[in-house]
């Protein structure tokens, strides 16, 4: 799926079947433009959830701008909120390919606020700071933390950098900050333990950043 929406029940639905079975009320469209992650989480579900092959976000081939941009024309705007881009890879490993979509999607949609969601390690990955290129085309940066500690973080991420990821991750987050209007880090309940959300949020709150405890999806 290019495109899809989410229901209850950790359901993954192409669009034209989520306004079918939900034709009342706007939903948040997300945007799936890869298969690449440079992270191998232990409790991601692309490695753990069993899709039939109409509704898997896995992609056969990456899209072109030009497909998403057909897929995102023929959408009915007027039943979409948000525009997420996310999907089972990481958006940020397409780092043009995401700017010319956002683009395209504050260009001839700007009344629908836009989020990204990733890992945060698109610094690492292009080897230089792009936080300031969402500037105007993000209004929401989602962003992984998962845990408290740099060593905690690589146990549950696998990040291909290493154990550096997790203060790259922090940075990236806080580069964010005069370029996105809301910079929010996320952990995952029952994967992060109480005592561990908790220092999060002192990790967030000594950055001035927001942390949202996302729950866990785990059917």
């Amino acid at each position: 799926m290019l495109i899809y929406a989410t229901h209850k029940g950790g359901k993954y639905l192409p669009l034209e079947e989520s306004l079918k079975l939900q034709p009342e009320g706007r939903r948040n469209l997300y945007i799936n433009i890869t298969n690449q992650c440079n992270c191998a989480c232990t409790f991601c579900l692309r490695n753990l959830k069993q899709m039939a092959e109409q509704h898997s976000l896995w992609l056969k081939q990456e899209p072109t701008v030009a497909e998403v941009e057909r897929e995102l024309e023929a959408a009915p705007w007027e039943k979409l909120a948000e525009i997420v881009f996310c999907g089972f890879g990481e958006p940020t490993m397409r780092l043009e390919v995401l700017l010319e979509l956002l683009r395209f999607v504050k260009q001839h949609y700007p009344e629908h606020p836009t989020r990204l969601n990733t890992n945060g390690l698109g610094e690492l990955q292009h080897g230089r700071p792009i936080a300031q290129e969402f500037r105007g085309l993000l209004d929401t940066v989602s962003i992984s933390l998962n845990a408290a500690t740099a060593q905690e973080y690589y146990a549950l991420t696998r990040a291909k950098f290493g154990p550096k990821s997790y203060e790259a991750m922090l940075n990236f987050a806080e580069h964010c900050l005069p370029w996105v209007p809301q910079v929010v880090l996320t952990v995952v309940d029952h994967v992060t333990s109480p005592e561990d959300i908790e220092k999060c949020r002192a990790i967030c709150e000594q950055r001035g950043l927001t942390l949202r405890v996302r729950p866990y999806e785990d059917h």
